[in-house]
């Protein structure tokens, strides 16, 4: 075991690996072990900020679907031999994929799980999620979160562009009056509560136009979204409530614009014109600018119905936030938003976001924060 990974782990090259492989191939009363050193490897990455989610993304994102599946597996093993530390960890856990491995040979699964090593042990430190002091406690969903996801269900069933915005505008505001009672209970209890925060998934393609579209949902729902490009996610700071709904209505958003994107395209093959990349790019772009001026309003319309001794409720709780971000991320940067060049993409995309409404002139980019 420990010749085959001095020769594999700590050696980039193929022969390194197939020399590591071939040891582990010829020894089956080494996989105990192997194992077992393979959950070591992942309680290292949750002691370095990761979650299993994340690294299960990581893993999609760099190797292939044998090795998801063994990472899958060293989790769920993992995870049987200590407490869940929350619930949004014990969400991650249920939707892990506890199928075995498709291998033909020994030689392959060791070649497999040598370069799942390789990664896990490369996995570098990421900014701890949890504030000091804060725990979250699994709650029973509220009636107004089972009306939310049940009106975005809806918007994401339905065929007609202009329901599935009205549908998406009302359940803006249901969380927003759902943001607002937590902030006022909140005061009233006057409970210590502190923002947090977690990370949702940004996958390719067109990784952008999507942060774009997440960053428009968090910035409606009073929280902050930082994107993480190398690693295929964005962090989300803010309240659990608007957490919450910025997970929601991001997912749904997500498939509504897909959906939306394949419908304009079909249109355009029709008329004789072949779509590209760009055209996408530029639909999701319009989409994300668009879909964020009508929840922004819809947001602010639950707020300007609020009694003015809540306003600085709310205010402080923006403070926090910000000063959370500011802490967890002291050095961001902004990046341009390329190949948002074709207008129809971009004309289509808006229109999809907003058919009913005729605005201001769309900016031509966005500018996701970076760590």
């Amino acid at each position: 075991m420990d010749r085959a990974f001095r020769a594999a782990l700590y050696d980039d090259t193929d022969a390194a690996l197939d020399t590591g492989a071939s040891l582990l191939a010829a020894d089956p009363a080494a996989d105990g072990e192997l194992a077992r050193r393979g959950e070591e490897f992942v309680d290292a990455a949750w002691r370095r900020g990761w979650q299993p989610a994340d690294v299960v993304r990581i893993v999609r994102r760099r190797l292939d679907d044998p090795h998801v599946r063994l990472v899958s597996e060293l989790i769920l093993k993992e995870a049987g031999r200590r407490p869940t530390p929350g619930p949004r960890w014990a969400a991650q856990l249920e939707d892990l994929d506890a199928e075995p491995p498709r291998v033909p040979d020994r030689f392959s699964y060791a070649t497999a799980v040598l370069e799942l090593y390789r990664l896990l042990l490369r996995l570098p430190a990421l900014e701890p999620l949890d504030a000091p002091g804060r725990t979250v406690a699994r709650q029973p969903e509220s009636r107004m979160l089972t009306r939310i996801r049940a009106l975005l269900a809806k918007a994401e069933a339905t065929g007609y562009p202009q329901e599935a915005e009205a549908l998406s505008a009302k359940a803006q505001e249901l969380m927003a009056r759902h943001s607002i009672d937590e902030a006022l209970l909140a005061a009233q209890a006057h409970t210590e509560d502190v923002p947090g925060a977690c990370r949702i998934g940004v996958d390719p393609p067109y990784e952008t136009a999507k942060a774009v579209l997440l960053d428009a949902v968090a910035t409606v729902n009073r929280c902050r979204a930082v994107w993480h490009e190398p690693f295929g996610f964005s962090t989300v700071i803010g309240f659990e409530p608007d957490l919450e709904a910025v997970e929601l209505l991001y997912t749904s958003l997500l498939v509504q614009a897909t959906a939306a994107m394949t419908k304009a395209e079909a249109a355009q093959r029709k008329g004789g014109r072949k779509r590209t990349k760009t055209f996408r790019q530029s639909f999701l772009a319009a989409y994300a600018h668009r879909i964020g001026d009508r929840l922004r309003a819809a947001a602010e319309g639950q707020v300007a119905g609020t009694e003015g001794d809540l306003l600085p409720v709310l205010a402080a709780r923006d403070v926090a936030v910000a000063d959370r971000m500011e802490r967890m991320f002291p050095d961001t940067v902004t990046t341009r938003l390329r190949g948002v060049g074709d207008a129809a993409g971009w004309e289509q995309g808006a229109a999809a976001a907003d058919r009913a409404r005729v605005g201001e002139r769309p900016r031509t980019e966005e500018r996701p924060r970076l760590p």
